[in-house]
């Protein structure tokens, strides 16, 4: 099982990060593996290339649920971070 306790990473070189051992051993991932980044509002998600899509869709719904977490939750959170986001960096 993966542990939902945050683990903090440093950036160095262009950008690089090393993802902690008892993640890359959970989801079993080695140097061979690529992975999809994006963001959802300022929060980074890496996830294996293979997890597209529906499955992606249905691991973030069993998250959600597991969390007590709505759409709307997320939505309403969502619009918030982007009036945030848009009041610090253009002053909105």
């Amino acid at each position: 099982m993966i542990s939902t306790v945050p683990k903090s990473v440093k950036l160095w070189g262009r950008g690089q990060l090393t993802i902690p051992k008892e993640i890359r051993q959970a989801l079993k991932l080695d140097e061979e593996n690529q992975l999809s980044v994006f963001t959802v509002g300022r929060c980074l998600v890496l996830t294996p290339k293979r997890l597209l899509g529906p499955a992606l869709a249905k691991d973030v719904e069993k998250a959600m649920k597991a969390k007590g977490l709505s759409l709307d939750d997320l939505l309403r959170d969502l619009k918030a971070e982007r009036r945030r986001y848009n009041r610090e960096h253009y002053g909105l």
